[in-house]
């Protein structure tokens, strides 16, 4: 059991050292062999972990991903918040993850570039790693529409449009380099006032 344990924390230190590479290096210039170096491992070693880049990255992103939804599903369990304020959390938890891995969304852009010229559909890729993302959106919205906070809106539609707001901060960041999202952050918050029951 605990050789098990050891081989998952030694690829989660692999998976977050990993990240630092591909945004420093981008994901075509980063090798397995500068992941090794960074890491502090031999290919060799390495490759008892991944089978390849590629594997290593998607665990990356992966990753990333677990850690804001862990951070989502604390802020949804916390029954001092009304679904408001809860909501209005969440919506500023994910704009502090994209404002805080600016790089990395470059990275993941280009990925995401490359894997379309390649036929992948990007799109499917995409929406299988945010599911969770969107239905904590989802889940928060009905709760409010249950407890009489918000007005009887369409909770897909409305999932879409605060989804769509977290989209144009990630083109901002990855696509227009800017560093203030204050603007998007505004927006959001516009669209929860328009669906609190007055």
């Amino acid at each position: 059991m605990a050789i098990v344990v050891e081989h998952d924390k030694r690829k989660h230190e692999i998976l977050q050292k990993s990240l630092d590479v591909f945004i420093d290096e981008g994901y075509e210039d980063a090798t397995f062999q500068k992941i090794a170096d960074r890491c502090g491992i031999t290919r060799t070693t390495l490759y008892i972990y991944f089978k390849n880049k590629h594997e290593i990255f998607l665990g990356s992103i992966k990753e990333l991903l677990s850690e804001l939804e862990e951070s989502l599903i604390i802020i949804i369990k916390n029954k001092d918040k009304n679904s408001e304020e809860t909501l209005r959390e969440i919506l500023m938890c994910i704009t502090d993850a994209l404002e805080n891995n600016k790089k990395l969304f470059s990275v993941l852009l280009n990925y995401l570039i490359q894997l379309k010229k390649s036929g992948v559909d990007t799109n499917e890729r995409v929406r299988r790693r945010v599911v969770k993302l969107r239905h904590v959106l989802s889940t928060v919205l009905i709760q409010g529409i249950q407890n009489k906070e918000f007005r009887e809106i369409n909770v897909k539609d409305t999932n879409e449009l605060l989804y769509s707001l977290l989209e144009a901060s990630i083109f901002r960041i990855a696509v227009l380099n800017q560093d203030n999202i204050s603007e998007i952050r505004s927006a959001l918050n516009t669209a929860v006032d328009s669906i609190i029951a007055h």
